[in-house]
């Protein structure tokens, strides 16, 4: 049986041992090595006998001497059983392979006589060729995420002395280890719970291995070109034409099949062929009638398995059909990276979506990462690397913004206005389909990439958006994220057509990636106006801005907008049509010398027949004017050109603008935009880190219990829009009661008896409530009776409301204390994630759609900005009189919802609705849960690829 054959046995009790193929399906994962090669891991089966046996027969000596404790040059047979047959509950044992053979294997046992999981002993085994990639720490982090699962707590191994090495594995894991020395071993103890400091470990090795992954994909020190047409109308051709013209630094191999002599000749005589690619290959010019068969003058190959050198990077441009015997190829040959720029995969038609997974699982499996399909390519500027395999026409000079987009067409379009606009690219990526490397991999390598200072975003989805959102956050603090977004609603297309949908789409996008720190724009050239200022100017200090001029109705534009925008605008300078040089210098240099200016605006209108120069000398000689508190940013509206125009460039060292340029905008708005925008970049990125602090009294374990009881029984597992089922209102209760939300004390009654007796007990005043969603929450009420005072009432109200509403259970619950309505709602979005909302409660605000909206997990920051972000939240802080409510208690209840979603991610939505909140409290009078599988999109557990 395969892996694709393993049954996966979902909401199986994980008390039960299982049959050696019923594992859990998502132990399954392909994860990245430190190298960034990729590594596929699955629980071990009994067909992998023969592969231990060749595992073992492979390793050297001393690894198997660390291992065992002895020579053990033979596994005996029985052995060779015990280690491929196990229960994936109290023996679990998880193999890395790669091309089909297994070079590692790791495995807990436990340790536990009366059958209840407590401790386990792991160990495992790399082989000796792959040892140094970071195979140790994966196994074991996958290993205590099944072990966690299965109830253990705790992880026990025995090392040999003089293994140091294995030691240093579970302390550099992240994991407090305890240490016993026993003569010639070491015991070694730790418990598997993660903690803050596991987390932080796992994300750094996280980041490391996907920066890595990216770098072997943008600094190759080979490419291979498959499909390197001779026609010049070929995509082919134009990919092999723009990576020699580009310089790239390393030989090119040009990969075109069988060769035909008459296209040969035509070549070779056209050919112009760099000297470092006919040093590698022959100047094809001088050989005889006999030479190999060449493409633009360079020696071509008729499959890449015949290319005597190592290839790095391999550029595919055949059709759809022909990628899976070059993929074959490309295994053979070791190939480390991909990119396809074929179509015809997942955009075209479901069954090129199953070929595209065919091909992501084959890549994957042979330890490869793929930009693509139907990607433009990829570039890296670098003078070490200089290559532009991409089959854009135009490509920007080297400079410090990185930019990654999907769509092919426009990025051709995108990579052609940052040329215009002197934007220079260190490094490019169009991802096309996005099968394999994403956005969020690129967030990894330009946070540690010294050459990139701004990255661009064009996305159309956010992939996993959780792992966005939490790669966003870290990377924004150093760097600047700029982000435009496909068009309204865009982001789900599959609900684009329903405006309503997309509309709300697009303020939970701009909510998210606020609380990321991404600078969120609407346009493509509002795109590039942002990369402009961050690319050369610095951050303002603050939001005081002068705007000098000499016009009064431009100045007045620029003032309105930079208003609107949350800019301060301290004052305007008209200066007058008839403005000289130097007063526009002294004008400038008193606002940049000014303490109270944290930046400067300048509008420009030419007078008839004057030369612009002196304007520009006049700004350049200002901008260097001393500040004891540093440099303060400028824009302007120079002559209404866009970019970086010749007068206000300042030369870098080579010969593009360098940091102290001073951009120009079109228009008097543009620029006061760009300028708010990087004000309140600054102003994001200047507010201390907030944590996140799990509150005091919760009860995770009990919790992760009872919803598993309750998976259980879940038979549906398919992904839908609805996933899984709704708990029953007591099972809410309880459930959120472990994590210290106390629901306003109800019971369920079914007799005029059961009502009478819940009243009593619950003590008065009390509400008799219709259960149904039809009649629960209605403007007129008519499903609730409140303020009930004693038995009588409550059976009269429990008789009409049962034959009005044909409930056959109703709510007795005791009344709260007054206060404004709330709701905080949490589900779990198809393009977003596990996304918390919070507003007033009410038809009037559900029609406002009066929501604020943050991703999980909530730091506290996040909590507190949650509750005031409503337009309304001004209710809550007293109205025409009223008292305060308590916005404590509501940041306490987000911060609780935010940690129960973050550790049970089978939780898919929670809906709490009405929580009033009085001066001293705020009570929750009911809720809903729904649990179902955990998406594919979580970004909890052992981390892995997509």
């Amino acid at each position: 049986m395969t892996d694709q054959q393993a049954s996966p046995i979902a909401g199986t009790d994980a008390a039960t041992p299982r049959g050696p193929w019923d594992y859990p399906r998502h132990w399954i994962a392909d994860v990245l090595a430190s190298d960034g090669g990729v590594v596929h891991l699955r629980p071990i089966v009994p067909d992998d006998a023969d592969r231990v046996v060749r595992f073992h027969a492979g390793l050297s000596e001393r690894t198997r001497y660390m291992r065992y404790f002895g020579p053990t040059p033979t596994l005996p047979p029985r052995e060779v059983v015990r280690m491929t047959t196990v229960d994936h509950n109290q023996r679990v044992a998880l193999v890395a392979v790669l091309g089909g053979e297994i070079i590692a294997i790791g495995i807990y046992e436990g340790l536990s006589m009366d059958g209840k999981p407590e401790s386990a002993e792991v160990a495992f085994v790399v082989a000796d060729d792959h040892q140094g990639r970071g195979l140790g720490p994966i196994l074991l982090e996958h290993l205590a995420g099944a072990a966690a699962e299965n109830g253990f707590t705790r992880f026990e191994a025995e090392v040999l002395s003089e293994n140091p090495n294995m030691v240093a594995v579970f302390r550099d894991a992240g994991y407090q280890i305890s240490r016993a020395f026993d003569g010639a071993t070491v015991h070694v103890e730790f418990l598997i719970d993660p903690t803050e400091a596991l987390l932080s470990v796992r994300n750094a090795r996280e980041r490391a291995s996907e920066a890595r992954s990216v770098a072997n994909l943008l600094r190759p020190t080979s490419v291979a070109v498959i499909g390197a047409s001779r026609d010049p109308k070929k995509v082919g051709n134009t990919l092999l034409a723009n990576i020699l013209a580009g310089g790239f630094a390393g030989p090119v191999f040009p990969v075109n099949g069988p060769a035909h002599p008459a296209e040969e000749a035509d070549d070779a005589a056209a050919a112009k062929v760099p000297a470092r690619h006919a040093a590698v290959h022959g100047n094809p010019r001088r050989q005889t009638r006999e030479r190999p068969p060449s493409v633009r003058g360079i020696r071509a190959y008729e499959t890449v398995r015949d290319i005597p050198d190592p290839v790095d990077l391999a550029v595919v441009a055949v059709p759809a059909p022909m990628v899976d015997a070059v993929l074959d190829d490309c295994l053979v040959k070791g190939v480390r990276t991909l990119v396809i720029v074929s179509a015809g995969f997942g955009e075209s038609s479901e069954a090129g979506l199953a070929s595209e997974r065919r091909l992501l699982e084959q890549v994957r499996a042979h330890g490869m990462r793929l930009v693509g399909p139907n990607a433009l390519g990829v570039a890296n500027n670098d003078p070490e690397t200089a290559l532009n395999a991409t089959l854009a026409p135009r490509i920007p000079a080297d400079g410090r913004v990185g930019f990654f987009c999907q769509s092919g067409a426009l990025g051709i379009a995108i990579l052609d206005t940052a040329a215009r606009r002197q934007i220079g690219l260190s490094t490019f990526v169009s991802a096309g389909n996005r099968a394999d490397v994403s956005g969020n991999d690129l967030l990894q390598y330009w946070d540690t990439d010294a050459a990139t200072d701004v990255i661009l975003l064009y996305l159309e989805s956010f992939g996993n958006p959780r792992k966005f959102s939490r790669i966003a956050q870290r990377v924004s603090r150093s760097k600047p994220i700029v982000a435009v977004k496909s068009g309204r609603g865009a982001l789900t297309p599959a609900r684009a057509a329903r405006s309503a949908a997309a509309t709300l789409d697009d303020r939970i996008a701009q909510m998210v990636l606020e609380q990321a720190g991404v600078i969120q724009v609407d346009t493509i050239p509002e795109l590039f106006d942002c990369a402009t200022i961050f690319a050369y100017q610095p951050l303002p200090r603050g939001p005081r801005t002068r705007i000098i001029g000499n016009s009064s109705v431009i100045g007045s534009i620029a003032a309105d907008t930079a208003r609107s925008r949350g800019l301060e605008v301290i004052d305007t300078v008209d200066l007058g049509a008839g403005a000289s040089e130097e007063e526009f210098e002294s004008a400038v240099a008193a606002a940049m010398a000014a303490p109270e200016v944290d930046a400067i605006i300048v509008v420009f209108v030419p007078p008839v027949a004057v030369d612009a120069d002196w304007h520009a000398r006049a700004l350049m000689a200002a901008a260097n004017t001393p500040d004891a508190d540093g440099p303060k940013p400028i824009v302007t509206t120079f002559l209404a050109v866009e970019g970086i125009p010749q007068g206000l460039m300042r030369p870098g060292p080579n010969g593009l603008p360098a940091r102290g340029s001073i951009p120009s905008y079109s228009s008097p708005e543009r620029a006061a935009a760009a300028l708010a925008h990087s004000w309140a970049y600054a102003r994001w990125r200047g507010q201390p880190e907030s944590s996140v602090v799990r509150p005091a009294g919760l009860d995770p374990a009990a919790a992760r219990m009872f919803v598993r009881e309750k998976m259980a029984d879940l038979q549906d597992v398919e992904e839908t829009d609805e996933p899984g089922k709704v708990l029953g209102h007591l099972e809410a209760a309880r459930l959120l009661a472990w994590y210290g939300i106390e629901i306003v004390p109800f019971r369920e009654v079914r007799t005029l008896h059961e009502a009478s007796a819940a009243a009593r007990e619950l003590g008065f005043p009390v509400a008799v409530k219709a259960t149904s969603a039809g009649w629960r929450g209605r403007i007129d009420r008519e499903g609730a009776r409140l303020d009930l005072p004693d038995p009588t009432a409550v059976v009269g109200a429990f008789a009409e409301l049962i034959e009005l509403t044909g409930d056959p259970v109703l709510h007795v619950q005791k009344m709260a204390p007054k206060g404004i309505g709330t709701v905080i709602t949490m589900r779990d979005d198809t393009s977003f994630g596990p996304i918390i909302s919070f507003g007033l409660s009410g038809s009037t605000f559900d029609l406002l759609g009066d929501r604020a909206f943050r991703a999980i997990p909530l730091s506290d920051r996040d909590a507190a900005d949650l509750v005031t972000a409503p337009r309304s939240a001004p209710l809550l802080d007293g109205y025409r009189g009223e008292h305060p409510a308590d916005k404590e208690a509501l940041v306490d209840l987000l911060r609780r919802i935010s940690a129960l979603v973050d550790d049970i991610p089978e939780i898919r939505e929670v809906h709490l609705d009405p929580i009033l909140v009085s001066t001293e409290t705020a009570a929750v009078l009911h809720a809903q849960i729904r649990i179902g599988p955990v998406p594919n999109k979580a970004d909890t557990g052992p981390r892995r690829l997509a």
